[in-house]
């Protein structure tokens, strides 16, 4: 008995010693009120901005006020039972959540937590949502275009990788199928998107998630959603969940695009915290830091130099307007942010022109320099044309007679801006962009209905593909178009043309 007692406690004593017990002291707080979301809390003396707290439940908390007698933090958990006299405690640490390539076709919450019914994500590698933007000194020239395979952005507001382009008009223009067509022509490029949804409808998110699986899209795509019903603090982090996704893919090296839809949203849910959290408001209620919420978020895209990877993130944040109003508070701050926008006009989309990009308003301010130069080519007196048949079409309206250069304006014009619509869902090759642009510009189009003529330049376009693949495999080589090729296309072109008509 008496040696069967001694085996027991050296048993006891072995698993003791194996114990790895660290003692930790983590500073404590007591929950003095909670409403909507928002919890008050005295007793943290030494709490930082944006620490994770825990509360007595295991729900989380980030800290946003730091008074001089209590904190102010915004609930990360829905569903969380807090009355006051609960007790909370520091981390030391920020929202981290997971990264890598099993992220990849999933739909997350901003949490990392996957809400696509899915299995279980099995990462190891987590991030912080929040950490400071690349350095100058490692950053990289944005020379390298990234196609969206929308004829009118690549050719009059080109977008390049580590670029930071708005999409911005008003509701129901089309700026979300922008963003998901350029998504859609990543397929086959190397390139890694990030959808980030920011108070959307989950009848929306789940049409999306559908849309990227039929153009087989999803493979190389992250979905993080916040709907409409999470609450503001969820619909707040979101975006930044997204960005901290993309950075692990940008420093191993990759290329990656990220679509904010919307930021508009975001400000809305940032304004609805500040409020709840009783600081002092500005502008149409917003708090006066919102400038810098965005400023933060979107400078962390940008092209990195060779010495860290060449990698990059390229953002397309979504703005909402208001009757076209673009120099309300938030559109103007976002505007200040980013490298151009693309504007999106409700008159153009009722109009039946699809894409509705507004050419005077929008601009890109990397421009030709990610342009290859057959794209330069033939879009370069492009967007003054558009420009000037805009400017003769409201001048034409008021019933005036015309002389014969303003009817050969608006004429062009006409031609350019049919040559210029694209249906949803079918993003464009570089090199059929270049081939559909210069026969537009440079030759003569027969009398046919637009439907007819789309169907004519479609159909040509096929044809080269079929019968001339050297012409198709010299733009994707080389990026340029020779005088030769471009007589060549014409000559091609004018005897589809004669056989058409037959």
């Amino acid at each position: 008995m008496a040696i069967e007692l001694s085996n027991v406690i050296n048993q006891i004593k072995t698993e003791y010693k194996a114990i790895d017990y660290k003692p930790s002291v983590t500073s404590a707080g007591r929950i003095i009120s909670c409403n909507d979301g928002v919890i008050v809390i005295e007793g943290l003396s030494n709490c930082k901005n944006n620490e994770l707290l825990t509360l007595e439940d295991g729900t989380y908390a980030i800290a946003m006020n730091l008074e001089k007698n209590c904190v102010g933090a915004i609930l990360l958990s829905e569903n969380a039972n807090i009355s006051a006299g609960e007790s909370v405690h520091t981390t030391g640490g920020i929202v981290r959540v997971p990264v890598g390539k099993k992220l990849l076709g999933r739909v997350i919450d901003p949490l990392g937590n996957p809400i696509d019914g899915g299995t279980p994500i099995a990462i190891k590698k987590f991030r912080n949502i929040e950490s400071p933007s690349p350095v100058i000194m490692d950053r990289g020239k944005v020379n390298r275009p990234l196609y969206t395979g929308i004829k009118a952005i690549d050719a009059m507001v080109p977008v390049g990788k580590g670029q930071r382009e708005l999409i911005i008009g008003d509701r129901q223009t089309g700026k979300s199928a922008l963003a998901v067509d350029a998504i859609i022509n990543q397929r086959g490029k190397n390139v890694i998107c990030i959808y980030v949804a920011i108070g959307q409808k989950s009848s929306t998110i789940s049409r999306m998630v559908d849309v990227l699986k039929r153009y087989n899209a999803l493979s190389y795509t992250v979905i993080v959603s916040s709907t409409a019903a999470q609450s503001a603090p969820l619909q707040y982090i979101a975006p930044y969940t997204g960005t901290a996704i993309a950075e692990e893919f940008m420093y191993n090296g990759k290329d990656v695009l990220i679509v904010y839809d919307d930021l508009s949203k975001h400000a809305v849910a940032y304004r609805t915290l500040s409020l709840l959290l009783k600081r002092p408001s500005g502008r149409e209620a917003y708090p006066g830091d919102v400038f810098y919420v965005h400023s933060r978020l979107l400078e962390r895209s940008g092209q990195l130099c060779q010495r860290l990877g060449g990698g990059s993130i390229t953002a397309l944040p979504i703005v909402e307007t208001q009757g076209g109003d673009i120099s309300s508070y938030v559109p103007t701050n976002i505007i200040s942010i980013t490298d151009g926008q693309i504007y999106l006009e409700s008159e153009l989309f009722n109009s039946d022109i699809r894409p509705a990009i507004n050419v005077g308003l929008s601009v890109s301010r990397v421009g030709g320099a990610v342009q290859c130069s057959a794209v330069r080519k033939v879009s370069s007196k492009l967007r003054l044309d558009l420009a000037h048949y805009r400017e003769m079409q409201t001048f034409s309206r008021f019933g005036a007679e015309l002389d014969e250069s303003t009817v050969q304006i608006l004429d062009k014009g006409k031609k350019l801006t049919r040559a210029l619509t694209q249906p949803q869902f079918k993003p464009l090759e570089m090199c059929d962009t270049v081939i559909e642009l210069l026969v537009v510009a440079k030759s003569e189009m027969p009398e046919l209905s637009t439907n007819k003529q789309r169907e004519m330049i479609k159909g040509f376009v096929k044809y080269i593909h079929k019968e001339k693949h050297a012409i198709i495999e010299e733009l994707r080589e080389t990026g340029k178009m020779t005088d030769k090729t471009e007589t060549s296309i014409l000559k091609l072109f004018a005897q589809y043309k004669e056989n058409y008509a037959l």
